[in-house]
């Protein structure tokens, strides 16, 4: 299956120095999972937030959930000994805080070789000062360990000096840049962070436009937003039932020696089909969770 067709509707913020928190996230339904290193956890408990983190994907028991861990930037005192940790663990992948380079992922790269990270685990990019933005594309193809560009919002507001408005006019700039350098280099890439724990409209209102923009999810900071999200990012059945239908028709169509298929008057490309995979892997993928889920 493809990567970006994994479902990652949901992505929870989960800080590391609160073990009850990393215990509960076990029985939560996100897509993904990011245990916080950074901006969550106090200068005074980040070593023994480190060691939570660790003990608890050892310890195991997250299931589908996608374990990615966000450590503290190389350049702080805390920084290397995250990662380093982290490449010594199960994760699925480290998020680095402040991307502005792509010397910044080849680096972080080095240090998970040199401590024996296996080459399925993934760099995520934090997307999340105006320097990031404008080197979006040198970001995004910086590495083949590079999986996901994940969007800082609320840095990179207080950085441009911009409102948080509804309509998030005022970052679409930023919101395009890298979606446009994350596509091209065929990446995962999750939205912002909602801030307003009380506005369920506000944040299905955002959802509904990350989708809109093409965004595969978005990050969470509280498990009670988890189902908004998770429905708002899930294919609808309608679009699951025209995706089935589009590759059957041009499955049968290429059958017959056709070099193009037609269905209910529309031309059926092989973009359309590609995407229609993506769509039906992504419904199965979800599908099997929902199963998993309720079979525990």
């Amino acid at each position: 299956m493809l990567d970006t067709a994994r479902p990652r509707r949901s992505v929870l913020y989960m800080p590391g120095s609160n073990t009850r928190a990393l215990e509960k996230a076990r029985g939560l339904p996100a897509d993904s999972l990011i245990l916080d290193l950074e901006d969550a956890v106090s200068a005074d408990a980040k070593v023994a937030a480190r060691g939570n983190i660790m003990k608890a994907i050892e310890d195991g028991g997250y299931g589908y959930r996608e374990l990615v861990v966000r450590i503290n930037a190389l350049s702080s005192p805390w920084g290397y000994g995250d990662l380093a940790a982290v490449s010594r663990s199960s994760a699925d992948a480290v998020l680095l805080p402040k991307v502005e380079s792509a010397d910044m992922i080849r680096q972080a790269e080095a240090v998970m070789i040199t401590n024996g990270a296996s080459p399925d685990m993934k760099i995520w990019a934090m997307m999340e000062t105006p320097l990031g933005m404008l080197r979006a594309e040198e970001i995004a193809g910086a590495s083949p360990r590079l999986g996901a560009l994940v969007m800082g919002t609320s840095d990179l507001a207080k950085d441009l000096h911009a409102s948080h408005t509804r309509d998030r006019m005022p970052m679409m700039t930023s919101l395009g840049l890298c979606l446009l350098a994350a596509r091209a280099f065929g990446l995962a890439i999750l939205d912002g962070v909602h801030l307003d724990l009380r506005d369920d409209a506000g944040l299905e209102y955002s959802c509904r436009q990350g989708v809109d923009l093409g965004f595969d999810g978005k990050t969470l900071i509280h498990p009670r937003t988890l189902g908004i999200a998770n429905e708002a990012f899930a294919p609808s059945p309608a679009e699951i039932e025209w995706s089935v239908k589009i590759i059957e028709a041009h499955g049968a169509a290429m059958a017959e020696g056709k070099g193009v298929a037609v269905f209910e008057g529309k031309l059926i490309e092989n973009l359309h089909v590609e995407n229609a995979q993506r769509i039906v892997a992504m419904a199965a993928a979800i599908a099997e969770r929902a199963e998993a889920e309720s079979a525990a």
